[in-house]
């Protein structure tokens, strides 16, 4: 859902989702993907919650496009490879996300897992070891803000850590782009403090 990546200013938010579920009665195996809600009410541009039978789409969060009496799309998502989206299914619910609060005076950002994982093996006539693929490890980012607890960032973040439920977050790019995540928050209050550099304070997001 981005283009332009690389630029330096972004704008963090998170939120807790507080809206009624629409029913997804049906999900087609197209690019992008139609879901069937009636009576949904949601517009171009709004940002949902997917809670699907298919399990790449259950627990993401996803942008609305072409929004008609009915029926959405859910933005960027593809889902015409039969194998990984069997037809039938993916019905559920989605729940609009309507507010975030921004995470003001963020210092720096780091991602870290993500990389594949791979089971090794080796037959009894082999000399050799093999692997094959298995599942991508579990991806954190972290962000380090400025300590100032008066912020409306930093009390969104000390109320995420202690609900322990997962929680949206969007990065915002300069050029309107976004990128979209769900993960668990864990926020230690505990500042660095090292001469010369700001306190700060690290807040994590386990997807």
């Amino acid at each position: 859902m981005s283009s332009g990546r690389g630029v330096h200013t972004i704008v963090y938010g998170v939120e807790p989702i507080n809206a009624l579920a629409d029913a997804v009665s049906a999900l087609t195996n197209a690019n992008p993907a139609v879901a069937t809600s009636a009576g949904h009410g949601m517009a171009d541009g709004a940002l949902i919650l997917a809670k699907s039978g298919r399990q790449r789409i259950n627990d993401r969060v996803f942008r609305v496009a072409g929004s008609t009496f009915g029926t959405f799309n859910f933005e960027g998502l593809d889902t015409t490879d039969t194998k990984v989206f069997p037809a039938g299914g993916g019905v559920g619910s989605v729940q609009e996300i309507t507010n975030f609060t921004q995470i003001t005076r963020v210092l720096e950002s780091s991602t870290s897992g993500g990389d594949m994982q791979f089971a090794n093996y080796s037959f009894l006539e082999n000399d050799f070891e093999s692997q094959i693929p298995t599942q991508s490890s579990a991806q954190t980012l972290t962000l380090s803000i400025a300590d100032d607890d008066t912020l409306l960032g930093y009390k969104a973040l000390q109320k995420a850590a202690e609900a322990r439920s997962a929680l949206p977050l969007k990065a915002q790019l300069p050029n309107g782009a976004i990128i979209l995540y769900m993960g668990y928050v864990s926020f230690n209050t505990t500042p660095s403090m090292t001469k010369g550099s700001v306190m700060a304070c690290q807040a994590t997001f386990s997807f």
